[in-house]
Parts: structure tokens; C-alpha cells; sequence
């Protein structure tokens, strides 16, 4: 029951109902779960009761999607009404929504059940899930290793199997790279195509949520169910949901793949890790598809851009959380300035606080020209190499990250070296365009992610030659062995 694909066959063909589903889904979120770091919320008497419902609309044939009955997890920036939105900070730890969000809503149509929240890095800024305060989350395939950020909580409960999918959000690869790391399918839509209403906001021109699964079939069934427009989204494409599962017909031939040289070089990826996705590619290859050489020349820039664009953004909106409306209020202040200052230093972590800090700076008098201004002109440059390089290929394709799985801790005290990590994520959101990361191989035992890219509203492309793929392999099936990983996270938690 540990995949979307069995849970649905087993609901439909009557071998358990939702509520033993919710149940066991239930007590695995507890334990392993929890174990992981992972799960940071459930919501176990209201979760049984729509799965009640939910089993009578099964009985009368009466589902209302592939999802009907199914639990699954969102990431703690997406409000439900009623229920804690913490965003891991500490400055929203007293928050509980006056309202639904639109992925709890889309899901919940869908037949779809929430049983809770996944751990995240703080305000999802952040890509290895330990700037929480929670603390850490824990890669299943390796507990002394992070599982990635800033979605890693919604990445280890699939890689578990606690949960058949949940949903991340990825303004810079928080979907794609905590995929990666843990060996399951991870999709960031195109910008718009997923209303981001009751998304916590980060960078509002980047951010986008998408779903984690375990193949790109469920990825599809997913995304089918949370796509469409929202007119309470003014970002929203005015698109009706797009209709994927036709389109994976395992069919790829003909189709051309490119390689962006900038991907490649030498000493910028992990050799190992680059002979996988290259393996991944020459099957790709062996089924019909067709391989060129393209180029995006300005990759050495999207880095920074993104940085400068991010956080300019993070100011922006991070501005809100001042004590006086909603969330943590500091005690004791003599006066107004006194209550904003020590709300936000007191509620906000460091990584927060930096990028705010680096936002506020560009956005500054005298600087906004030099830094943001001449980021959004470098990001239309990005763009305009996009749609050069779709003149002469269908689907781009390249690492996820240039690593496997790092250790936790390794980079706490080195935020350039894990912003540098972005490199081949990044770009998809500057560019606003569909990227899917899917598991392609193990380097050391750690899983390895295959990236690829697709031109502007390019779902069912991405997930047709993702789907091809799994059809000729076997990664997404492997599992990590649980048994034994709660007296190792003991025994790291004793020695840190």
C-alpha cells in the first residue's frame, strides 16, 4: 500500500477501504514519519471521517477521480482551514487559517484525503530541510544525510512509503532536488498552471506547487487534479485542467532530447552522478528518442540572478510578519518599533534573516538598478535561451543536482556552497517553464535524479518520456530498508 498505483487498486477492487488506508497511512506518519523528521501535523479524527465519506462514494461507483479515497500529505506552507500553517518558523507557530487553501480544496474535490503536514526548511528557503524548527528531516535511504529542501519532509514520506504522494512547492528546485536525493518522481508545473492560493508566499514569481510521487502515472493523476484556473490567483494561466494520462503512451520515438553543453562540463557535477543521468539518457535514446546539442548560454548567471530576484522577493513579502496582525508577537516591547524589531528577530531564523537582509539590500536606493533591475533583465536572457534551444529540441534534459544526497550539517555553515547546488533547478523558475526530476540510478547507494526540461506548458510531453523511462527501468521501485533507522537517528541525535 506503499505507492498511489496500489492504493488505487486496492480501494477499486474492495481489498481494504479508505479508512483502513487512513488508518494505517495514520499510524506509519507517526512512526516512521515522525522518525524521519518528516511529518509535522496530523489530522486524525476529521481525516477518518472524509474517508468514511469517501468509502461510501466508493460503494456507490461513485469516484470522483483516480485519487478518490487516497491520503496524502502537504507541505507546511499550504493552509487548510482551521488547521496550523507554521511555514517551520517559529514567528507563525501560533498561526491557524481562517480559510482553505486551493490545494486542500482541489484534493479534497478529487476524493482526495489530508492527514497532514511534511517539514520543511523555513519559509522553504533553504535546500536541505534543517533550517526547521522542527529540526532536521532524515533521508531514508541514509539517516545521516538530508533528504533535501526546501519540500525534503514531502520527499522522505514518499521515499518511506508512509504516503503514496504529497505536494511540495519549488521556487528554486524545492521539488526537483529534494526528489533527487530521495529516488522519487518530483514535478514543478508551469508557472500559473497550479493556483498558488494559500501558498505561503516566498517569491511570489517563482514559486509554484507540485506534486511527489513515486511514477510519472501517479505524477499525472496528481496534477490533473490540482491544475486549472483560479480567478483567486492572479498569476493563474486562464487553462482548464490539463488531461495527462492519454498522452503517456510510452511512446517516444522521434522525440528530441537536448543536451545543453552547459550541463556537461567537467568538475562542476560529481562524476558518478553524471554517468547515471548520462545512462538515463542513452535509454531514453534506445527507445526512439533523438539526441541533439543545445545550448543556454547564460547558465554560468542563474545563480546569482535567482538570488538577487528570490530575495528581493522574500523582502517583499516577509515584510507582513511584524507582530501586529497574526503570529508571534514578542512580550514586554515599550513601543511600536520595539514590538516590529524584536517579533522579527525573534521569530525569524538565520537563513531567513540573511535573505532578507540580501533582499532588502538590492531593492535599496542606489542599488536597485545595479542589482534588481539588471537581474530581471539577465532572467529574460535565460528565457530567450530557452526558447532558442525548443527550436531544435522537444525536452531538455540534464542532472537534477550535481550530488547525491550531502550530509546534514555539511553545509549549515557554507550557504554559497548549497546556493551554488542550484545550478540546473534554478533556471526552470526564472524561466517560468515545466521540469520534472525522476529517479535514474544510485551513486553509492544514494539516489540520483535525471532532470528534464520542457517548453511552456509542456506537462504532458515531460511526463510521456518520463513515463517511457520507468516503463524500461526499475529505479522507481526500489525501497529503502527501514528496519533499524529509528535507533540510528537516536544515536546521530545523542551525538550531535
Amino acid at each position: 500500500m506503499d505507492s498511489l498505483t496500489s492504493q488505487r487498486a486496492g480501494l477499486e477492487s474492495g481489498e481494504f477501504s479508505s479508512v483502513e488506508l487512513v488508518e494505517a497511512t495514520l499510524s506509519r506518519a507517526e512512526a516512521e514519519g515522525r522518525t524521519l523528521g518528516a511529518v509535522v501535523g496530523l489530522r486524525g479524527e476529521s481525516a477518518l471521517s472524509e474517508a468514511a465519506a469517501s468509502d461510501s462514494r466508493l460503494r456507490a461507483g461513485e469516484a470522483r477521480s483516480p485519487l478518490e479515497g487516497t491520503p496524502f500529505l502537504l507541505k507546511d506552507n499550504m493552509v487548510m482551514q482551521g488547521e496550523p500553517t507554521t511555514c517551520a518558523s517559529k514567528i507563525l507557530e501560533p498561526f491557524i487559517s481562517p480559510y482553505e487553501g486551493a490545494m486542500a480544496e482541489k484534493l479534497r474535490a478529487a476524493g482526495a484525503i489530508v492527514i497532514g503536514r511534511t517539514n520543511m526548511d523555513e519559509f522553504a528557503m533553504g535546500s536541505s530541510t534543517e533550517n526547521s524548527i522542527f529540526g532536521p528531516s532524515h533521508n531514508p535511504w541514509d539517516p545521516t544525510r538530508t533528504c533535501g529542501g526546501s519540500s525534503g519532509g514531502a520527499a522522505a514520506v514518499v521515499a518511506a512509503g508512509v504516503t503514496g504522494y504529497a505536494l511540495g512547492s519549488d521556487t528554486g528546485g524545492s521539488i526537483r532536488q529534494p526528489a533527487s536525493f530521495c529516488g522519487v518522481v518530483g514535478m514543478k508545473p508551469t508557472y500559473g498552471r497550479v493556483s498558488r492560493f494559500g501558498l505561503v508566499a516566498f517569491a511570489s514569481s517563482l514559486d509554484q506547487i507540485g506534486p511527489m510521487t513515486r511514477t510519472a502515472r501517479e505524477c499525472a493523476w496528481v496534477l490533473e487534479a490540482i491544475s486549472g484556473h483560479d480567478e483567486r490567483d492572479s498569476t493563474s494561466i486562464p487553462e482548464p485542467a490539463p488531461r495527462l494520462e492519454s498522452a503517456l503512451d510510452g511512446d517516444v520515438s522521434g522525440l528530441r532530447i537536448g543536451l545543453p553543453k552547459e550541463y556537461f562540463v567537467e568538475g562542476g557535477t560529481d562524476p558518478e552522478v553524471l554517468a547515471r543521468v548520462h545512462a538515463g539518457i542513452k535509454e531514453l535514446e534506445s527507445a526512439g528518442a533523438k539526441i541533439v546539442e543545445v545550448s543556454l548560454p547564460h547558465t554560468e548567471y542563474v545563480v546569482a540572478t535567482y538570488y538577487l530576484v528570490a530575495t528581493a522577493e522574500a523582502s517583499s513579502n516577509l515584510a507582513r510578519y511584524d507582530g501586529a496582525r497574526y503570529g508571534r508577537r514578542a512580550e514586554g516591547v515599550q513601543d511600536l518599533d520595539e514590538m516590529y524589531r524584536r517579533s522579527r528577530s525573534e521569530g525569524f531564523g538565520d537563513e531567513v534573516k540573511r535573505r532578507i537582509l540580501l533582499g532588502t539590500y538590492v531593492l535599496s536606493a542606489g542599488y536597485f538598478d545595479a542589482y534588481y533591475r539588471k537581474a530581471q533583465q539577465v532572467r529574460t536572457l535565460v528565457r530567450n535561451d530557452f526558447q532558442k534551444a525548443f527550436d531544435t529540441c522537444d525536452l531538455i534534459a540534464g542532472p537534477t543536482y550535481p550530488e547525491t544526497a550531502f550530509g546534514l550539517g555539511a553545509k549549515v555553515d557554507d550557504p554559497v556552497s548549497m546556493y551554488l547546488g542550484d545550478i540546473f533547478t534554478v533556471s526552470a523558475n526564472l524561466a517560468g517553464l515545466p521540469a520534472i526530476s525522476i529517479p535514474c540510478g544510485f551513486a553509492e547507494g544514494r539516489p540520483v535524479g535525471l532532470q528534464l526540461l520542457g517548453p511552456a506548458l509542456g506537462e504532458a510531453g515531460l511526463l510521456r518520456a518520463a513515463d517511457a523511462f520507468q516503463r524500461r527501468t526499475d529505479f522507481h521501485e526500489k525501497r529503502p530498508v527501514l528496519d533499524g533507522i529509528s535507533e540510528r537517528i537516536q544515536e546521530l541525535e545523542k551525538a550531535r
